[in-house]
């Protein structure tokens, strides 16, 4: 098992970039960034606005169901078409990439405190992240 990578390769600890130390503030570092990250996104509200592709004004909906409906009418005549299978693929596919395209995320009001807290928990868990993956030195036995 050695080889396969599943195990830690005869190492006694986990060592985070291959040097030794450095575990406790890897692990706490990943936890401090994660609930970051978490109070970030639990602040933002996505919406979506009306529907407008690639530069149209408010009527473009109609447009990128057309292929998807033209690809259905062939694919129901022939269902081994492929130009009906791409028509189809092509028409799912704008409509997803419209519905991305259309959505707006906003960052909700929030105090001061909060707001440093959530990017300050963000960065000092980057800073022990990096740090954990530099060597550190072996702690010496006191005699």
């Amino acid at each position: 098992m050695n080889q396969s990578g599943a195990s830690l390769g005869g190492r006694k600890n986990f060592q985070p970039g291959g040097t030794p130390g450095g575990a406790g503030e890897f692990l706490l570092g990943l936890v401090l960034i994660a609930v970051g990250i978490y109070m970030v996104f639990d602040r933002v509200t996505v919406t979506t606005s009306y529907w407008h592709f690639l530069g149209s004004a408010h009527t473009s909906f109609g447009v990128t169901l057309l292929p998807l409906l033209l690809g259905i009418a062939v694919l129901t005549s022939n269902g081994r078409s492929i130009v009906g299978w791409l028509l189809a693929g092509a028409g799912v596919v704008l409509i997803l990439v419209g519905v991305l395209m259309n959505l707006d995320m906003y960052f909700r009001p929030t105090s001061l405190w909060t707001t440093i807290l959530m990017f300050g928990l963000i960065a000092s868990g980057l800073g022990l992240f990096a740090r954990a993956l530099r060597p550190h030195r072996a702690r010496s036995d006191p005699g």
